[in-house]
């Protein structure tokens, strides 16, 4: 009974230790004019700017002050509103916080957050007026994980190197397991990022944690001392974005592990922070593990539910996830609790380390890192335009119309039925998608959505099974059945040679993509040819 507790009391304690002190925080939400990250007397403070203390939220006055309860374990956060920038550090982190932790972090193997001492007199925050466009885009990052050095260089020069001045993105996000494990690689991961050359937020994934922590509430130090807040919330443009840690560690059934999950006050965080957000906003809710799996009970239902239950009255959602590696399109309706008659849409994005680092080695020694369900190692763009968005899946090291991977047999004999087919792997795709072929410039034909193993991927993998010499790098993980795979029949009765394979796929938001292949109809040779 108290392994099943130890979250919600956490939850409470932390909520307690307002009471017990008696301690609140103010400051001010101003005009950064110079932009050297403090308050000088001319500079005017900023109405209705939303600060949080990560449960409560309130918004500035006129005057542009503040004021909040807080405790000795807290971290003080500005909800950036849109129009306005916030300073970033050497490393391009967003610097929107202050951490009050007057005893530190409690001691772990790795290092968290030192004696911060006594609360300042002023808590003050300074942004500056930029230019936001309602039509923007965002990077998004699945999982980097790396477990070494080695792989923090594999993450740098496999992904990073190719985004190094990236232009007209707005902002980079990385949807946690940060590293793995090992959490002195975050000054690695951090320095790796930097190179992007954009603002970077960050948030906690299942192996970011203190394993070493008892409590819930404790099992992010570490991270916090490097990114901040593990919840934070933050506007651009026509569009509200959410951030949460929904780690629950240690799992609060039995002490083990970690869940998928919310505390209650985290969810008092977004029910508090959404009462500032307009209705016609899209909402952007970012977190390490999906919502929802098929298999297993990866998440605590209440806290779907509950979660559901405050953005009933939002028309306009998006919810983004990694954890899985593989990539994934989800529609969940009613019959999973959303309370709306249009199903809310989860992006289970693919991972920029793929399938943790493995197969084999490209000329440049890094591992191509397939994932399980046959999509490429990547990240994704977001295109948002006021409260609409569409998404696009980079593959690392391809050009951008790469979205498709193609499986055919080499060869066929002609005039004989084959169990064979035509396969297309559409990265970015999902069931509702249609996707079509032809052969030989022929007329277009749907193909048949199927939920299988890519036999792409599974060529990768068995070549490693197949092979009597060794190969450089690590065999890949398993294959599992793909969500986004379809597949069309061979034509055998075609003459003798060399066919063209078109498929085209077009996607929720109405991009369409294109891919080529080819087969071979050859005559097949009789027994007696065989035998000579």
């Amino acid at each position: 009974m108290q392994n099943k507790t130890l979250c919600t009391l956490g939850c409470m304690l932390f909520l307690a230790g307002y009471s017990f002190a008696q301690d609140t925080v103010k400051g001010y939400v101003y005009n950064d004019a110079n932009k050297n990250g403090k308050k000088d007397r001319k500079e005017k403070g900023l109405e209705g700017v939303s600060v949080t203390n990560g449960v409560e939220v309130v918004v500035t006055n006129d005057n542009g002050k503040y004021e909040l309860p807080i405790s000795n374990d807290a971290i003080i956060s500005v909800i950036k509103p849109s129009g306005y920038a916030i300073n970033t550090n050497k490393d391009n982190l967003s610097q929107f916080f202050y951490i009050h932790k007057p005893n530190g972090s409690p001691k772990f193997k790795f290092e968290g957050v030192s004696p911060t001492g006594k609360l300042p007199r002023s808590v003050d925050f300074g942004l500056m007026p930029s230019e936001e466009n309602k039509a923007f885009t965002s990077l998004i990052f699945g999982d980097p994980q790396p477990y070494t050095l080695e792989e923090v260089d594999f993450f740098a020069r496999g992904i990073v190197d190719e985004l190094k001045g990236v232009k007209d993105v707005a902002f980079g996000l990385s949807m946690g397991d940060l590293v793995g494990n090992d959490l002195s690689l975050f000054n690695p991961y951090i320095k790796a990022v930097k190179d992007v050359g954009v603002p970077w937020y960050n948030l906690l994934g299942n192996h970011d944690l203190n394993f070493d922590a008892e409590e819930d509430h404790l099992a992010d130090e570490t991270y916090e001392a490097h990114f901040g807040p593990a919840n934070y919330a933050f506007n651009y443009g026509k569009v509200h974005f959410i951030v949460l840690d929904d780690i629950l560690y240690p799992d609060p059934r039995d002490g083990k592990s970690y869940w998928g999950g919310f505390c209650d006050d985290q969810l008092q965080f977004v029910e508090n922070d959404l009462k500032f957000v307009p209705k016609d906003h899209l909402i952007v809710l970012a977190f390490h593990i999906p919502l929802s799996e098929p298999e297993g009970d990866p998440f605590k239902d209440d806290s779907r539910e509950r979660l559901f239950d405050l953005l009933k009255e939002y028309p306009n959602t998006l919810s983004l996830s990694a954890h899985t590696h593989i990539q994934r399109q989800d529609f969940l309706g009613k019959e999973q609790g959303w309370k709306q008659d249009k199903p809310h849409h989860h992006y289970n994005v693919g991972t920029t380390s793929g399938d943790w680092y493995s197969g084999k080695l490209n000329k440049q020694g890094i591992p191509i890192s397939v994932m399980r369900d046959g999509t490429p190692k990547g990240y994704a763009y977001i295109h948002f335009n006021g409260n609409q968005y569409n998404v696009k899946y980079k593959v690392a090291g391809k050009p951008e119309d790469y979205q498709m991977k193609i499986f055919a047999p080499k060869v066929v004999a002609k005039g004989r039925n084959t169990k064979a087919g035509i396969y297309a792997n559409f990265f970015i795709g999902s069931e509702n998608d249609e996707v079509v072929y032809r052969i030989d410039k022929g007329d277009w034909k749907p193909m048949e959505y199927v939920q299988e193993q890519d036999p792409s991927y599974e060529a990768l993998v068995f070549e490693w099974d197949l092979t009597d010499t060794l190969m450089p790098g690590r065999r890949s993980s398993n294959p599992i059945d793909c969500k986004h795979l379809w597949r069309g029949k061979i034509n055998t009765k075609l003459e003798v040679g060399e066919h063209q394979i078109e498929i085209k796929a077009t996607d929720m938001y109405g991009n369409t993509y294109t891919g080529t292949s080819s087969y071979k109809i050859d005559t097949q040779p009789d027994a007696q040819t065989q035998t000579k």
